[in-house]
């Protein structure tokens, strides 16, 4: 079931989320049918592969899918508690279905309905092995585990098609926990996170949810960081792990969480989207891309904070659903009396133009199509980029080149607590 909703007011879409959700639908939300968020999303529908596509059965056809299914088996270690994205669960037990559940959980098999090369689900496990088997295996020596995903789908040609995926490794029973950490995808782990909290947002508190990303954070630091216990100096985070904090720090922050200003529908909207795309793609929505252009050297990307706002700097800021081209107050005012026009003044020209090529780039193939904004530094527009920018702590970043008021503490002050609390942790 596929939803495009164009109105001003409410259409229900947080009544009608499961059913979109559950047969693999695609959602676009926008103010009116004439945007180009819903032109050019209707039109992406329909998009074909290229002539020149690796593998010839799949030439000038629609690049989507049908009837999808996937399955998941793994060894006897750990078992499935369940999958969150755009799927159902078939109610199909096995060995490797947990007891507890995750998302569509009670399963080793979901119905996706409708796929497409960005549809991702996300899987969550549970560690099943117990202490008698972890000394029989020290004893044994090392173990192997293995997944395996079965995902069938009828293509658009009308061929229905399979494809599985084995993927093993040693099984880790050591104690000592320095040989998993070499392993941990910090940016995989970060949209696991944000999905298991946008799903727990649907039946919880966003204070508990919040709670509950920090207990969970500050475990895993106290427990993968080396420090001396109460010395939030000596606190060091191994190189996997350095931006995680980043990245929750920016999910308790976003709209996927903090429902001010954001209506019912709208809060749906961005959980339908975060949970159905890929991680590339579900880490802009979590902590947006932000790049500085100015005639000092190329284009570098800047942290998102509001530091990097500058007057004789245009910044371009990408929300996933909101692409924007902010110029600060020098570059609005040489543009305004028209700088950009004279011969003498092309470098100013080309400064100008770079953002926005750059900002075609980034929505070309992107769905649902984003909504493009120029801003300019203390104007209306610029709420836009001063929402997400990580707002200064006033007593400390005194040279700030703007104001935000703001309940949120900055970046620096959350670290600052979550080193001293993880180095408290017992």
């Amino acid at each position: 079931v596929d939803l495009f909703a164009c109105c001003l007011d409410q259409i229900g879409l947080l009544e009608m989320k499961n059913c979109v959700d559950q047969t693999g639908g695609l959602v676009v939300l926008a103010d009116t049918f004439s945007q180009s968020v819903f032109k050019e999303s209707f039109r992406r529908v329909f998009t074909r592969f290229p002539e020149d596509t690796k593998n010839p059965q799949d030439k000038n056809q629609l690049m989507m899918a049908f009837a999808g299914t996937l399955e998941c088996i793994t060894s006897r270690e750990y078992r499935v508690r369940g999958a969150i994205g755009p799927c159902s669960s078939l109610k199909k037990k096995s060995p490797s279905v947990s007891d507890s559940e995750v998302g569509q959980g009670g399963t080793y098999a979901w119905r996706m309905g409708g796929i497409d090369p960005n549809t991702t689900i996300a899987l969550y496990f549970e560690v099943v092995q117990g202490q008698d088997q972890q000394q029989q295996q020290q004893q044994q020596g090392p173990r192997r585990r293995h997944l395996q995903l079965i995902t069938q789908y009828q293509h658009a040609n009308g061929k229905y098609r399979m494809r599985v995926t084995t993927v093993g490794g040693a099984w880790q029973s050591s104690p000592d926990v320095r040989t998993i950490g070499r392993s941990f995808d910090q940016e995989a782990a970060a949209v696991l996170m944000a999905r298991a909290a946008v799903h727990r947002a649907e039946t919880e508190e966003t204070t508990d949810i919040l709670r509950w990303l920090d207990r969970s954070l500050i475990r895993l630091c106290s427990r993968f960081a080396d420090y001396r216990k109460g010395d939030p100096s000596s606190f060091r985070l191994p190189m996997e792990f350095t931006i995680f904090p980043q990245f929750l720090f920016h999910l308790r922050r976003s709209p996927f969480l903090q429902n001010f200003n954001s209506s019912p529908d709208e809060s749906a909207y961005h959980r339908m989207i975060l949970t159905r795309n890929t991680t590339s793609n579900s880490l802009v929505m979590i902590q947006p891309a932000l790049l500085s252009y100015s005639f000092t050297g190329p284009p570098t990307p800047v942290l998102l904070d509001i530091n990097s706002v500058k007057p004789d700097t245009i910044l371009l800021l990408d929300t996933f659903f909101t692409v924007v081209v902010f110029h600060g107050e020098t570059i609005a005012s040489w543009r305004n009396q028209g700088y950009q026009d004279q011969p003498e003044y092309a470098s100013f020209r080309s400064l100008l133009q770079a953002p926005k090529d750059d900002a075609q780039a980034v929505m070309e193939d992107r769905f649902p199509f984003p909504r493009y904004i120029t801003a300019d530094q203390n104007k209306s527009q610029a709420r836009f980029l001063m929402a997400k920018v990580n707002p200064p702590d006033p007593g400390r970043d005194s040279g700030s080149s703007q104001l935000i008021f703001t309940d949120d503490v900055s970046l620096k002050v959350f670290m600052e607590h979550l080193l001293r609390l993880a180095t408290e942790a017992d």
